[in-house]
């Protein structure tokens, strides 16, 4: 009698230990991440007791970008399903971070327009995000390479309704990108409001950017998460090859890849080409300029020496106090 009840509560126990390493199996296939080791050690060790698709699951769909950098840390390039992250640690940074959205948004439109679909462009914008950084303005979008026919913009009183509409919008596999613009880190945008958000783009095949004006890092489902900063763009170049003096070429982003399955690469650094739809990696001599923070070994008054002088000007520096003038 006793043997038998051990054996029956060995056989509960296995029961629950299975169904406990199917559940983390199942996870991890939905969040898109390694199977842990103890289920594949589990599996190994008994696989009948697991469940086997007839066919391998398929493989992350994604969007290549054609910059070698950015596609390896993006494992591929831009995903079709599902959510990312892109943030601005300051709100002066936002036009940026709004502009490299933008470009994203052309890239997905460009693709579904590929593949015989006109796709439209959902823009949800938090009320006080809008506030501070402005709006969309159509003329610009267009310049920019956008479709202004198929973009539509909604204006979110709070959080909640934007996540409302989103979710919505998600469940409904008709747009080319869903964006969704919140100011700061709202309490009811947490973890479990991320994974939602990114099980159900996940589920309707439909990717999702998150733009977060003057945000702090916080745990996210996203599959990646980077910061996007301004870059100083270069100078307009001239059939000859020359340079316009004064002139401002393309959008330049500086950016930081801040969550990624693979190692972050550095900094990196891409111009937007709104005429061939496309982002370019700024040259190395640029980037090599843009990361250092050094002075010149040799400075140069960049101003000239009064007339009547014996001596150039001093250098500007902080006034502590004034000399005496009586």
């Amino acid at each position: 009698m006793n043997m038998q009840m051990e054996l029956t509560v060995m056989a509960g126990n296995a029961v629950q230990r299975q169904t406990v390493l199917s559940l983390r199996e199942t996870i991890a296939r939905i969040e898109d991440r390694g199977v842990p080791g103890c289920v594949r050690s589990a599996k190994a060790a008994d696989p009948v007791g697991f469940r086997r698709d007839k066919e391998e699951a398929p493989r992350r769909k994604v969007l290549p970008l054609g910059v070698p950098q950015f596609d390896e840390t993006l494992q591929g390039g831009l995903p079709l399903e599902g959510m990312m992250e892109i943030r601005n640690a300051e709100t002066r940074d936002a036009g940026a971070a709004a502009g490299f959205v933008a470009a994203l948004a052309v890239l997905y439109q460009r693709q579904k327009k590929e593949n015989g679909r006109l796709a439209p462009v959902l823009w949800i914008s938090q009320t006080l995000a809008a506030c501070e950084a402005g709006q969309p303005y159509a003329p610009g979008l267009k310049a920019y390479g956008l479709d202004a026919e198929r973009f539509l913009f909604v204006s979110a009183r709070t959080v909640k309704d934007a996540l409302w509409i989103a979710e919505t919008a998600l469940s409904v596999p008709v747009f080319a990108v869903v964006v969704l613009e919140v100011r700061g880190n709202p309490a009811c945008l947490a973890l479990s409001e991320s994974r939602r958000l990114h099980v159900r783009a996940r589920a309707g095949g439909v990717p999702l950017l998150v733009l977060r004006q003057a945000g702090e890092e916080e745990a996210s489902s996203a599959f990646f998460r980077i910061q996007v900063k301004p870059a100083p763009a270069g100078e307009r170049p001239l059939p000859d090859g020359s340079v316009l003096c004064g002139s401002i070429d393309h959008s330049a982003f500086h950016l930081l890849v801040e969550k990624s399955r693979r190692q972050a690469s550095d900094d990196i650094f891409l111009e937007w080409n709104a005429h061939d739809r496309r982002f370019y990696s700024l040259d190395e001599r640029r980037s090599a300029a843009l990361q250092t923070n050094d002075e010149p070994t040799d400075p140069v008054d960049p101003l000239s020496a009064s007339a009547g002088r014996s001596r150039r000007a001093q250098p500007m520096g902080r006034l502590l106090a004034f000399a005496r003038a009586s």
